[in-house]
């Protein structure tokens, strides 16, 4: 048996490993919102003892679905969510933080207490039929893993996926999950006519150190797979070296490349770890617990590539870092990207198929 307490320490939520099997983060901490957090407490009570943490998913009904940005370092104006939080855990994840903002914690929570948004599709086709809309490519992917495992059995992304065809729209996608080779028949559709991208996150092809930075991730050799289903069906490919982990994972970067092309990506990018918010105490805490013997030189190397602090936030540098180090990575990156013939970009995708679909009541247009 045992109680929680809210409390205004924020140090100690560390969880119990028992509790976080399969789980990234190594502790809930609170949102920065909220000036208490709610841990469990010791007593001298006999007890069981306290249950793993469990997936738990609530319904949203957006009111919007597209989301804009004027970011100059991303190559996208618009993105859709399908969910809020990932049950792929990966603690590097810079959208933890996000969670905040939903009054749950960047830690566990944002792993274990999940949001999907089932009438996302339909708000979606409202939004494209509005007459102020103006086509580009729309990004799914980048915040939260649209195909994480909860997709199985609510399929949002297939939904949006079905309404952006019907339109003829463009679309970025990616992932880690092997939900999306479920999902080939509507791509390759999308891919005859220019209209979609793919991008499969390959951090280290090291199945060790994948697992324990991003438990709930297909393997990466079945990440490789995923790369090659999608290019065997005519869908174009890039893989994503990202993050890349300094003094962890950057010496596997020429491999990396290497064995995605084998698989069948036709260009490449890298992102260096970043560490945005409350990101940076979280990745501490799982440094320090899952590579001890590396944790120092791993957090010396970032703050280096970082000009010393654990994130820089500045256009330019937030992806890609600063310093020696971060030259040479970017070195590396570019003569093997050429050796291998990995483009640094896919074609650019047709924005000019796109058409409202016919519905029922509509009125038929005489030519």
């Amino acid at each position: 048996m045992f109680y929680t307490c809210r409390m205004r320490n924020k140090e100690n939520n560390h969880v119990a490993l028992t509790r976080r099997p399969g789980r990234g983060a190594t502790s809930n901490q609170p949102s920065r919102f909220d000036p208490y957090q709610t841990h469990d407490v010791e007593d001298d009570w006999p007890r069981e003892a306290a249950p793993p943490l469990k997936t738990y998913v609530t319904e949203e009904t957006p009111r919007s679905v597209i989301t804009r940005n004027s970011s100059p370092d991303i190559p996208f104006d618009r993105s859709i969510n399908p969910y809020r939080g990932c049950e792929h855990g990966c603690i590097y994840c810079f959208a933890r933080p996000t969670h905040a903002y939903l009054g749950y914690s960047p830690g566990l929570d944002f792993e274990t207490r999940l949001i999907a948004r089932p009438k996302a599709p339909d708000q979606l086709s409202k939004e494209l039929r509005r007459k102020s809309y103006r086509v580009a490519p729309i990004a799914i992917g980048t915040n939260t893993d649209p195909y994480q495992p909860i997709e199985k059995n609510y399929r949002v992304m297939r939904g949006i996926l079905q309404v952006l065809w019907e339109h003829r729209h463009p679309v970025t996608i990616t992932t880690k999950g092997t939900l999306i080779e479920r999902d080939i028949d509507l791509l390759a559709q999308m891919a005859r006519e220019n209209l979609v991208h793919i991008a499969i996150s390959m951090t280290s092809l090291d199945a060790t150190v994948s697992r324990k930075m991003e438990p709930r991730v297909p393997s990466p050799k079945r990440r490789l797979q995923i790369i090659q289903r999608l290019s065997e069906a005519g869908i174009p490919v890039r893989v994503g070296v990202a993050p890349i982990v300094p003094a962890l994972t950057d010496h596997e970067l020429e491999r990396i490349l290497h064995e995605s092309k084998e698989a069948g990506a036709q260009a490449a990018h890298y992102i260096l770890l970043r560490l945005p918010g409350e990101v940076g105490p979280l990745f501490k805490d799982w440094i320090e617990e899952a590579f001890p013997d590396r944790a120092k030189r791993v957090l010396s190397r970032m703050y280096e590539m970082r000009g010393g602090a654990a994130y820089n936030s500045e256009f330019g540098k937030r992806l890609a870092g600063s310093g020696t180090f971060s030259k040479l990575l970017h070195h590396r990156f570019k003569l093997a990207a050429k050796r291998l013939e990995l483009a640094s970009e896919l074609p650019e995708l047709d924005v000019t198929a796109f058409k409202l679909p016919e519905r029922v009541g509509d009125q038929l247009s005489l030519f």
